[in-house]
């Protein structure tokens, strides 16, 4: 099975809508949805045979998406539990929000408070009155899709803990796993704890079923598999053993990981760059597993599409008869047309699957 898919980014709905994603937009769930709203009516309209729509990259599925869905902290899932930690929320108008970088910088195990007590935080408080309100306001009309899940699919959505360190304790982490690699280890095991608490919190807050986790690592890219298979292994396997089958994010290059990756209990999903070996995965992996595989984004600004036709003519060779999504995050700056030719391209495949769901 083949598929594609993809998603419009903050910055092109700014651009070709004029919305602006200002702090009410993330913490009003009235705003956001008439905001969200907005842009799926757009997307529905301009492209109504690319299976694309509005959502965080990576995160939001298609099959799952309604219309009817309202996010509640829809925020990236380090930023909430930064901001939980005392960074301060930074949104921009024309494109993604972030936090300060740093928050826990200095910090060592023993510093760290108990995961359950973050459920305190004014933040946390703030969102299970709002899910409530639409619960008892909405008349069923509007179903709330609470922080940390993107769609009525169940699927958790975290960074990885080595993605989610370095951003609470800055690049420096990343030193850190070396000089002091037992204090990095509790560090991390900390941050699974955090994650573990908040999505079973979410999941019985709004009677959502927890059917597996995304688990974005896009540091992991960054450092050896030796580190990986030390630090991002077990602790990943452990946020699996809590809350389900492991989709697990790698957006680098990640050929040399693998087969570490592999290690990682209740794995079932990859999602990929496209600068890893599909040969290599499917060596791995075999054909049945599903992996996504996302364009290189010099090959989307091409003018012309020879390369980004050259490279999934690649992916397919190396890919083997495999269970294979091609999946694209749509920013501004990417060319359209050269998009709808890798789009046309992969739907005129005997393999392409119109959906997955």
């Amino acid at each position: 099975m083949i598929t594609v898919s993809g998603t419009l980014s903050k910055a092109y709905l700014a651009k070709a809508l004029g919305v602006a994603f200002n702090r009410e937009y993330y913490f009003e769930p009235q705003m956001r949805y008439a905001v969200d709203s907005q842009c799926q009516q757009y997307a529905a309209a301009h492209f109504p045979e690319m299976r694309l729509f509005y959502s965080e990259s990576n995160l939001g599925q298609f099959d799952y998406w309604n219309k009817n869905q309202i996010l509640i902290g829809g925020i990236q899932p380090n930023m909430i539990l930064g901001m939980l930690l005392g960074a301060d929320f930074i949104y921009r108008k024309d494109r993604d929000a972030d936090i300060t970088p740093g928050c826990l910088f200095g910090k060592i195990p023993a510093d760290l408070l108990l995961p359950e007590t973050l459920l305190d935080h004014p933040i946390i408080k703030q969102f299970d009155e709002q899910i409530r309100r639409i619960q008892n306001d909405s008349q069923g009309k509007l179903r709330p899709i609470p922080p940390f899940f993107w769609d009525r699919s169940g699927r958790a959505t975290i960074h990885g803990v080595l993605t989610t360190a370095q951003k609470l304790y800055s690049e420096t982490f990343l030193v850190d796993l070396m000089t002091e690699p037992q204090k990095s280890l509790e560090i991390m095991h900390w941050i699974a704890e955090v994650y573990i608490v908040l999505c079973k919190h979410y999941s019985q807050i709004v009677d959502l079923r927890i059917t597996g986790v995304h688990v974005g690592e896009c540091s992991s890219c960054m450092v050896s598999p030796d580190l990986v298979e030390q630090f991002i292994v077990p602790v990943t396997s452990k946020i699996g053993r809590e809350l389900g089958p492991v989709r697990l994010h790698s957006c680098g290059p990640s050929t040399n990981h693998l087969s570490i990756f592999a290690k990682i209990d209740h794995l079932i999903s990859l999602d990929l760059g496209g600068d890893t070996s599909m040969q290599k995965a499917r060596e791995i992996y075999g054909a049945d597993m599903q992996i996504s595989v996302s364009p290189l984004p010099a090959d989307m600004s091409a003018n012309t599409p020879d390369a980004i036709l050259a490279w999934a003519k690649r992916i397919l060779d190396e890919n083997n008869a495999g269970n294979l999504e091609f999946a694209y995050h749509l920013e501004p700056s990417y060319n359209l047309d050269t998009i709808l030719t890798l789009i046309d391209f992969v739907k005129s495949l005997p393999e392409f699957t119109q959906t997955r769901s």
